[in-house]
C-alpha cells in the first residue's frame, strides 16, 4: 500500500513540474502587456520605451499602496 502512495506522490510531482515548465516557457519571452487595473495612457502620451512604461507602472503601484496604507491608519487605543 505504501508503494501506491509513493507512486501517487511522484505522479503529482511530475504533473506539477510539467505545469511549471510550461508556465515558465510562456513567461520566458514576455510581451508588453497591459497591467489589469492600471489606467492606460491616452494615445498622444504613450511611453516612448519599455523603461518609461515600467517606471509608470511602478509609480502607479506605489501610489495605490500609499493610498491603501493611508486608508488603514487607525487611532491608538492608549
Amino acid at each position: 500500500m505504501r508503494i501506491f502512495g509513493l507512486l501517487g506522490l511522484v505522479l503529482a510531482l511530475v504533473i506539477v513540474g510539467l505545469l511549471a515548465k510550461k508556465q515558465l516557457a510562456t513567461t520566458a519571452a514576455p510581451a508588453l502587456s497591459v497591467v489589469p487595473g492600471a489606467a492606460s495612457p491616452a494615445p498622444g502620451e504613450a511611453p516612448a520605451n519599455a523603461r518609461a512604461q515600467v517606471q509608470q507602472v511602478q509609480t502607479q503601484v506605489n501610489q495605490a499602496l500609499d493610498a491603501a496604507a493611508q486608508a488603514r491608519k487607525m487611532p491608538d487605543d492608549n
